[in-house]
């Protein structure tokens, strides 16, 4: 097994209320009076209050190039990156050189050598650092993330992993794109970052380092959606794909993701504490819930999150997992089962064993009624939140 010792989720300065940014960007995607009033309407709706931007709100008409905004993603994603793999690390007492394994996850920039090779000098981190950059796993990268260091660390108990999200959605903004999808992203997403640090099992008992272990991971891809969710990626850089029909495929399936996921453990969703689910906007998190049979309560983190931040691709689910361990902790040994979707349509699920109890045990674990979960978190402009 490996276990998640902390987790950094951080926000560049530069925050603005919902209504704030339709004001300024509806003029840069349409001129239409129609489009405008539909644009007004969905994104007063997306269960958003505010949303973090990496650049001051006045900046992004002056935007011309895919060339211009991928240069942005560099520099200002390093800063992000940079200071979330720094607290993380501090949470728990351990310094850049312990790092092992560093995977890192975006869908809003592209580099060769990629943020995680500029991170090595710039953190001091080690020459030897095993390092997997991934591009492409949009939403579910933060999910997936915490899934491939764990199969790391299985087979590597003595290391230490670094998973490392940086996102900066509003550097994809299309100007003079009114289609549906643009006119929903661009009220949706946000910019921001999280790091996680795992350990394996050996290398948590040499330091006295807990949290909750990984014990069951399920990846699952749903044939004919491809056109569902992504980027076309052209001469103006990241245009969103983004069908009407995602919730419902959400819906369609999310009962017998979780089942599967929980099966190998003798358990079922009844028997999950903790439930941290991509905040990939109100539709979604209705679709999860209804479909697994949820209480309101046990989607209520990730609804407080995306109203103070927005979806923030593949960092949200890690935002929503540090909120969740910022909050009153479940019973000893309780059970979590963490949830994200992206391009494929794809869905990552991880299911986790809070410590106190046997890991290892496959039997149920009385979780529900325990209470709501959104417990103190600190969401504040500078975006300096630990979770350990």
């Amino acid at each position: 097994m490996s276990r998640i010792v902390a987790v950094a989720p951080v926000l560049p300065p530069h925050a603005y209320p919902q209504a704030e940014i339709t004001a300024e960007i509806g003029g840069l995607v349409t001129t239409d009076p129609r489009r405008l009033a539909l644009l007004r309407r969905v994104q007063a709706s997306s269960g958003i209050d505010t949303r973090h931007l990496v650049l001051p709100l006045e900046k992004y008409a002056g935007l011309s190039s895919f060339g211009e905004t991928n240069d942005l993603f560099l520099r200002e994603g390093l800063e992000l990156g940079a200071r979330a793999v720094e607290e993380a690390l501090d949470a728990v007492g351990l310094r850049p050189r312990d790092v092992d394994h560093l995977f890192f996850t975006t869908v809003t920039g592209v580099s060769a050598p990629s943020l995680d090779a500029l991170l090595v000098g710039r953190l001091g981190l080690r020459p030897d650092v095993r390092r997997v950059p991934s591009f492409g796993l949009g939403c579910a990268g933060g999910a997936a993330g915490l899934a491939r260091v764990h199969d790391h660390l299985v087979g590597h108990p003595d290391e230490v992993a670094v998973l490392l999200s940086v996102e900066l959605c509003s550097l994809t903004l299309q100007q003079d794109d009114d289609s549906t999808a643009n006119l929903v992203a661009s009220g949706l997403f946000g910019d921001g970052a999280a790091a996680a640090v795992l350990v394996g099992d050996a290398r948590a008992a040499a330091l006295g380092l807990d949290g909750p272990a990984v014990v069951g991971a399920h990846s699952v891809l749903y044939p004919g959606t491809e056109g569902d969710l992504g980027w076309h990626v052209g001469g103006s850089g990241f245009r969103i794909v983004l069908s009407g029909e995602m919730a419902e495929t959400v819906a369609a399936h999310a009962d017998d993701d979780v089942a599967a996921l929980l099966a190998p453990l003798g358990v079922t969703a009844a028997d999950v504490a903790r439930w941290v689910v991509h905040p990939g906007g109100p539709r979604i998190l209705d679709a999860v819930r209804d479909s697994v049979g949820l209480d309101e309560a046990e989607v209520a983190t990730s609804r407080a999150t995306l109203a103070a931040v927005g979806n923030l691709s593949s960092a949200a689910v890690l935002h929503v997992l540090a909120r969740t361990l910022a909050g009153p902790p479940p019973p000893a040994g309780a059970l979590g089962a963490l949830v994200a979707y992206g391009p494929g349509v794809s869905a990552e699920l991880l299911a986790l064993r809070w410590p106190g109890g046997d890991e290892d045990r496959s039997g149920p674990h009385d979780a529900r009624n325990d209470g709501p979960h959104d417990g103190p978190h600190d969401d504040s402009h500078d975006g300096r939140t630990v979770a350990a």
